[in-house]
């Protein structure tokens, strides 16, 4: 899907948990999630650690939307 959403010119970001299937599939901008049961979240953190979490993705995607990119990226930092 996100290749098909490039195409038709909107920006997008796969938020995921194993990133060579994402680069494999051809998403352009990408961001690496928390975990395969819980890619947004830790259901062993508390209620505030979890929004921090989910807090630190979110803003992490929007960067990425925002990114003047020119091939596959990896926001990782």
């Amino acid at each position: 899907m996100v290749k098909e959403l490039e195409r038709a010119g909107l920006p997008t970001v796969h938020i995921c948990t194993i990133v060579p299937i994402s680069q494999t599939v051809g998403a352009n901008r990408i961001v690496p999630a928390v975990a395969i049961p819980h890619p947004l979240g830790d259901p062993t953190k508390s209620s505030e650690e979890e929004r921090a979490i989910r807090r630190r993705l979110l803003n992490k995607a929007l960067k990425a939307l925002q990114a003047d990119i020119k091939e596959q990226t990896v926001f990782d930092d």
